[in-house]
């Protein structure tokens, strides 16, 4: 998985665990639902603030938006 799918994928599962919708998590972050969805499918190249801004919009540390631990590496597949 790439960094974008990385980041889309921890987008995702943390969005959904807060039960948000893209259009909650949008209005949060100050962009486009289309956004969170450019983000969640690894189409969007997010930058250091949409990082950030991502964060704090599901209250949680940046470094959990690139948590590998939750799905599974190529050697592990």
């Amino acid at each position: 998985m790439d960094i974008r799918g990385l980041f889309g994928a921890n987008v995702r599962r943390l969005r959904r665990a807060a039960g948000l919708s893209q259009e909650a998590m949008a209005e949060r972050m100050g962009v486009d639902r289309a956004y969170i969805s450019w983000i969640e499918t690894g189409r969007q190249n997010a930058t250091l603030l949409s990082l950030w801004h991502a964060s704090q919009a599901l209250d949680v540390r940046p470094a959990a938006l690139l948590d590998e631990s939750h799905f599974p590496t190529d050697d592990q597949k």
